[in-house]
């Protein structure tokens, strides 16, 4: 099986709740960087790696996520056995762009064609949203709002295809971490920002412009409320928009909490343009297209 990474070109965050978590509005837009994850017949459950990001700080034990929701589709169907997972890694990790969740994704689809368990898809789904909010989305793929948690989703209607230049970051960023420090900056400036709605919601401007696929009212209309504290934890993502958007891009955004900045451009030509520019400068750095499917068997 394959699954996608995906780019937040939407992000707000609602306040903070007394549970501990935010209500979020995200559109969420898969792109072509694929997991790749075979399962095969196993007593136990295990995962290994392979690919070119580097995977060697990844868990292999029964932290993994995709362990996890092997794991969890053995127990919900009560299949007795386990899984040999094999995942090529092609998404970055801790960049914010879901390449856990869409290993998680691409194993429940792996081990529910494996064991014949027969849930499909569709009964994958509600296994996927307690595994993390990211990973029922890395299953349906495309374009989609994301709301509650993120994990909420509708599916949004996009047109044609839209160009990505992906800068890397060799310092992951926490997530919770990214999370906190929003918090805490909501807090100190709460005179001037006000107080932040309980819920939130996507923009109609971000909405349109992907109907109509249109990539320069998509630069104009993206925003992330986790920028801010990404760039204050990561002060050189900062340096890195600019090169990129005076270099080429449409629009540069940090993506999900980061560290990962995703440059929109026009045209693949562009994209290739800006790709030598960032490697030139010394940064890791790929291109990707959008929207693309959720969690499917490979082809070929």
């Amino acid at each position: 099986m394959r699954a996608p990474g995906k780019i937040n070109v939407f992000f707000r965050v609602g306040a903070l709740q007394a549970d501990g978590y935010h209500d979020v509005a995200s559109l969420y837009q898969a792109v072509s960087l694929f997991e790749e994850v075979t399962a095969a017949e196993a007593d136990d459950f295990s995962v290994r790696f392979g690919g070119p990001i580097d995977s060697s700080g990844l868990p292999l034990d029964r932290t993994n996520l995709a362990i996890r929701a092997a794991m969890l589709l053995a127990e919900r169907t009560g299949h007795p056995g386990g899984a040999e997972l094999t995942v090529v890694k092609r998404v970055p990790i801790a960049g914010g762009m879901g390449g856990g969740s869409a290993d998680a994704a691409a194993a429940l689809l792996a081990c529910d064609e494996l064991w014949g368990t027969g849930l499909g898809r569709a009964g994958l789904l509600p296994l996927a949203a307690e595994l993390g909010a990211d990973v029922p989305f890395a299953l349906e793929g495309g374009t989609a709002v994301g709301t509650g948690r993120g994990d909420e989703l509708s599916p949004a209607l996009a047109k044609g295809t839209f160009h990505w230049v992906l800068a890397l970051s060799d310092a992951g960023l926490s997530t919770p971490v990214v999370y906190r420090t929003l918090d805490r900056h909501r807090d100190i400036h709460v005179v001037d920002l006000g107080p932040q709605p309980d819920l939130v919601k996507v923009d109609t401007a971000v909405l349109q412009a992907v109907r109509i696929g249109d990539a320069s009212s998509l630069a104009e209309s993206m925003h992330n409320d986790l920028q801010a504290a990404a760039l204050k934890l990561a002060p050189e993502l900062a340096e890195l928009l600019e090169l990129g958007e005076s270099r080429g891009a449409l629009a540069g955004i940090v993506s999900g909490s980061g560290p990962t900045v995703a440059f929109l451009v026009d045209s693949a030509q562009a994209a290739a343009e800006l790709l030598g520019v960032l490697t030139r400068a010394g940064v890791r750095a790929l291109t990707a297209t959008g929207p693309v499917g959720g969690a499917r068997v490979m082809e070929g």
